[in-house]
């Protein structure tokens, strides 16, 4: 984990209630897809934890959707502002598990984490199936750009204005067979996912943070091994030790 001043290149919305910032600044403590920042906004006591959509070495891309009046305040901020930002927070996927033919589940802001996770597994000669999951059309986003990495892509939205209609488990029905699942979303859609794969997989969960990298047990969770940190030994766990 790194602290920085980082700066804003740009800051973007790119589908309803969703933005997309590309910042300026070290990435060196970032070492797997799946990892998150935590941003501190003027007049907010908590930082606001954001995963990783992805990086290079001078740059990181986030997307967020605007829920609250931390997000609403970060929607207004302007290119060349800076933000204080913790950098590498989080565990990550690990890639090396995919086997051949991986697939890779996203709901909603869930998504973004596993842009980097499809990049590091094209690289690596992966077949590469993404089902991304939207309540609707106009929530659709990074469909192309996951398109343009090599992937087959599955778009499922709700209320059946694109794509499949339906949910990502729909979606799921037309992906013939996989070595291994990696997924991200809110909860109820990733416990749906774990009864539905046989295969093994990794879980990304969404979990109110206090401090962001394990100091305040705030965001702690029991699993088959024990408690774990969301921030900090999550926020990807394995199939086998989740505990529903």
């Amino acid at each position: 984990m790194t602290k920085g001043i980082y700066e804003i290149i740009y800051n973007k919305k790119i589908a309803l209630n969703i933005y997309e910032m590309k910042l300026l600044g070290d990435t060196c403590a970032i070492k797997r897809p799946g990892q998150f920042i935590n941003i501190q906004l003027d007049g907010f006591y908590l930082r606001r934890p954001i995963s990783i959509c992805d990086y290079d070495e001078r740059s990181i891309v986030i997307i967020y959707k605007v829920v609250g009046k931390g997000t609403e305040h970060m929607a207004k901020l302007q290119a060349h502002q800076t933000l204080d930002i913790l950098v590498g927070l989080g565990n990550g996927y690990d890639s090396s598990k995919s086997g051949a033919c991986p697939l890779l589940i996203g709901g909603g802001v869930g998504i973004p984490p596993l842009y980097n996770l499809a990049k590091e597994l094209i690289s690596q000669s992966k077949k590469v199936n993404v089902i991304l999951g939207f309540n609707c059309g106009d929530e659709v986003f990074y469909e192309n750009e996951y398109k343009s990495l090599g992937a087959k892509v599955t778009v499922a939205t709700y209320d059946g204005s694109c794509g499949v209609k339906g949910t990502v488990l729909d979606a799921l029905k037309s992906v013939d067979s996989f070595t291994y699942f990696y997924a991200c979303g809110p909860e109820p859609m990733l416990k749906a996912v774990y009864t539905a794969c046989a295969a093994d997989g990794q879980l990304s969960f969404e979990e109110r943070m206090g401090c962001g990298f394990g100091a305040c047990m705030g965001c702690s969770c029991e699993t088959k091994y024990g408690s774990k940190r969301i921030c900090k030994d999550g926020p990807v766990l394995t199939k086998e030790e989740i505990i529903w």
